[in-house]
């Protein structure tokens, strides 16, 4: 079936959606992005997103150039296009183009707004039932991660280093303290409590991280949000990571440190269930 994606107003064939070579967003990742869940069909943690990506538009100070209702409204008709049933679609804004290069862009720029959806891949569902190896690496990201900015070399270089070890996801750090993922949040897990780095700039404010959070509010497994080092992960009891499209994902090694079993933990397990029971029930 032909894919479909949606640039500036407009659906196409994906060899037909253009930028100019002007664009900031090519010239200096002067873009933001979000990416949404889709599960049976339908979109998660929307209104979360959404409130992420004004926040990023504050901090760039770019103007917002559609509404939260035309931006649900082209992501479901994306969904539907191309059929996806389980995966996640993509919305990237840039500030525009001004036919030339510049470090300071003017005031009034029309940005770029392009959104594409995705399948979940096989690799992701059968790490979502066994579990994954991670690698750690020292945090080289920019100081602003809490904006959702398109910058993202620093968590490609370790990506790769985690893939040359062996692992399907970097666990980076700074400072002598673990920060996350490199497309994910991350959670260790001692004595039935999740222990995760708080919000702050050095760590991207994840939508699946505030849901899970906030559902676990009143239950019995406990939450403390602080700093924590490689070696406490080194040594915790479980650990998982969870995205847009990962969901909650359990990890099962760090480096050359096996947790528990070396398999996906209690705990974790049932906070798989716990917010798979959500989110069949939250989606839009």
């Amino acid at each position: 079936m032909p894919r479909t994606v949606y640039i500036n107003g407009r659906y196409c064939a994906p060899e037909d959606a253009t930028v100019s070579i002007f664009d900031r967003g090519l010239l200096f990742a002067d873009a933001i992005y979000e990416v949404a869940g889709v599960i049976d069909g339908k979109l998660l943690d929307f209104a979360s997103h959404m409130q992420r990506l004004d926040r990023s538009l504050v901090e760039m100070r770019m103007p917002a150039p559609l509404t939260h209702d035309e931006i649900l409204a082209v992501m479901r008709e994306l969904v539907k296009r191309d059929q996806v049933e389980e995966g996640l679609v993509y919305m990237q804004i840039s500030r525009g183009s001004t036919g030339d290069r510049d470090f300071l862009p003017p005031e009034g720029m029309k940005p770029t707004v392009f959104m594409f959806a995705q399948h979940k891949s096989d690799v992701t569902r059968q790490e979502f039932q066994n579990g994954i190896k991670m690698i750690s690496a020292p945090d080289i990201r920019w100081g602003r991660r809490d904006i959702k900015t398109v910058g993202l070399m620093g968590s490609v270089f370790a990506k790769w280093t985690a893939k040359e070890a062996g692992g399907a996801e970097v666990l980076m750090h700074q400072d002598g303290y673990v920060t996350e993922g490199g497309a994910t949040s991350f959670y260790i897990i001692k004595d039935n409590t999740i222990i995760t780095r708080p919000l702050s700039n050095d760590i991207l404010h994840g939508c699946t991280r505030k849901a899970l959070l906030k559902i676990l509010e009143d239950g019995d497994i406990g939450l403390d949000e602080r700093l924590y080092t490689l070696d406490e992960a080194h040594s915790a009891d479980e650990a998982f990571i969870t995205g847009a499209s990962t969901f909650v994902c359990p990890v099962v090694q760090i480096d050359d440190a096996v947790l528990g079993t070396g398999k996906p933990g209690p705990v974790t397990r049932r906070l798989q269930d716990i917010y798979m029971d959500f989110i069949h029930k939250d989606a839009i």
